[in-house]
């Protein structure tokens, strides 16, 4: 491999954090090894339950009051989205709070690009200021020596 290569590949500090989350599940891994030689321990899990839109909603969808031409349904809430924007929110509270109690030096996110991009909205500038990296994959059913791998090809 070259030294270009190796440049370019993610490296997981001793002792930083790794959050690996989904829409319904955070996973928390401290690297007990070094940069080289990852060793993911798993610290925390947290999960909660989030059924298909169907299981969650009652009714059907509103309809608009007619005035003039303009009728129709107003749009229908998807429970289950606004369930994963939520709890990509707490996911960002979370790290907020772990980062004020001083808890993590460095940080890195694996979550799927729409988890992700929720949680960047509501990123503090503590977290900010300690995340080294951000993949846009889930993984959060994936194996430890996987997610290792796969982190540090990214």
């Amino acid at each position: 491999m070259s030294e270009t290569a190796k440049e370019t590949m993610m490296q997981i500090d001793h002792d930083a954090m790794v959050l690996v989350a989904d829409g319904r599940k955070l996973l928390f891994f401290r690297n007990k090894g070094d940069a080289q030689y990852p060793n993911l321990e798993a610290e925390s899990v947290r999960q909660q339950d989030n059924p298909a839109h169907l299981a969650q909603a009652s009714d059907k969808a509103g309809r608009a009051s007619s005035t003039g031409t303009a009728s129709g349904t107003m749009g229908e809430n998807n429970f289950h989205e606004l369930e994963e924007q939520r709890f990509a929110a707490e996911a960002a509270d979370l790290l907020k709070r772990r980062a004020f109690a001083q808890e993590y030096e460095k940080l890195i996110i694996v979550a799927p690009p729409t988890a992700l991009g929720e949680m960047r909205k509501h990123y503090h500038k503590e977290v900010q200021d300690r995340l080294v990296g951000e993949i846009a994959k889930d993984l959060a059913n994936h194996p430890v020596a996987e997610i290792e791998k796969i982190i540090a090809r990214s």
